[in-house]
């Protein structure tokens, strides 16, 4: 397992206007705090979270969409989305596009800088007053954990770590897609649970129980029927898999325990990597769980903790000091 550093950009902003004197033959620049609506927007592979920041910093609304990671569903669909998400938040609140002065969005997949840069092309048009930052995910979700030493573990559709270490350096790991790996992830889960049903079903010439729940929460008649749609769409079939494998483990179904266990061992790993790398002192180490994968089963929640625990027998488990769309909000704010 390998770790990388990366410099994250910083949480505040500065905005200012150039404006042009001909009457001095000079270029003078104006500066201004944000004091209008602000959009915070966290992204993913199966939800968009977007929330609205009054010009007094206060919540005023929430709302959720479809899936806004450009790398896996497109910059055009994945900005209809975040409009989406938006445009509900403003109808709650009674306020229009124009009102929006600077949006906030953490984005997975935005690592990739062209996906970056075409996201905030399109948001920025969508709302052309605002001051558009894009942010990926994992930088949201640090800022959302606080201040000081802090290592995150992001999983849902995909997976990966990230941390800061007490001198600010920032280390991160996972989260380079189901090609190259989101090992532990909801679609990596959905997408082991499937083979091995799939296998036995070849094996014995009967589903297993934990394939029949698959195919009936899914509604899929068949197999192929089922493959068919996760070779043209993946991202439609694999993550949803994750709650019947996770409904299924509390149930005390042993081939859905066996997966979680898999999963729970190298989300560990990511974690691990991130603290070998950024040299924290093992028993300052906090970490903070994020993403869709969490709560979600009582079995795996145990066994991820316990992984982490051996692991890293001194860390103690924090909750994050807000959710990473508002974090995205405010570093947009300032």
């Amino acid at each position: 397992m390998s770790a990388r550093q990366e410099a994250v950009p910083s949480a505040v902003n500065i905005f200012a206007t150039a404006v042009w004197s001909s009457a001095s033959n000079q270029l003078f620049f104006t500066y201004a705090f944000n004091m209008g609506f602000v959009l915070g927007v966290d992204g993913g592979g199966t939800k968009t979270e977007c929330m609205l920041m009054d010009p007094a910093g206060k919540i005023v609304a929430r709302s959720i969409s479809g899936p806004s990671n450009p790398y896996r569903v497109g910059v055009e669909s994945a900005a209809r989305e975040i409009e989406k998400a938006a445009d509900l938040c403003l109808r709650e609140a009674g306020a229009v596009r124009n009102a929006v002065a600077a949006i906030g969005a953490g984005l997975a997949g935005t690592g990739n800088r062209e996906l970056k840069e075409g996201m905030r092309a399109l948001l920025s048009a969508a709302f052309p007053g605002a001051v558009v930052s894009v942010f990926t995910d994992l930088e949201a979700a640090l800022a959302a954990a606080g201040e000081g030493p802090v290592i995150v573990l992001v999983a849902g559709t995909g997976s990966a770590a990230i941390g800061r270490n007490g001198q600010g350096q920032v280390w991160r790991t996972g989260g380079q897609g189901p090609r190259l790996g989101d090992d532990g992830s909801a679609f990596d889960i959905g997408s082991r649970a499937v083979a091995r049903a799939m296998k036995e079903r070849e094996q014995q010439g009967r589903d297993s129980v934990l394939g029949r729940k698959i195919l009936e929460q899914l509604g899929y008649a068949t197999w192929q029927e089922l493959r068919e749609r996760a070779v043209l769409q993946p991202d439609h079939v694999y993550p949803l898999v994750f709650p019947v494998v996770a409904a299924a483990a509390d149930a005390g179904d042993e081939a859905a325990r066996e997966i979680l266990l898999q999963a729970a061992g190298e989300l560990s790993s990511l974690v691990n990597a991130v603290a070998e790398h950024s040299g924290q002192g093992r028993e300052e180490i906090r970490i903070v769980k994020m993403g869709g994968m969490m709560g979600r089963s009582t079995f795996f929640d145990g066994q991820l903790d316990a992984a982490l625990k051996r692991a890293l027998p001194e860390a103690q488990f924090a909750a994050s000091r807000m959710s990473p769309a508002e974090a995205a909000a405010r570093a947009a704010r300032y």
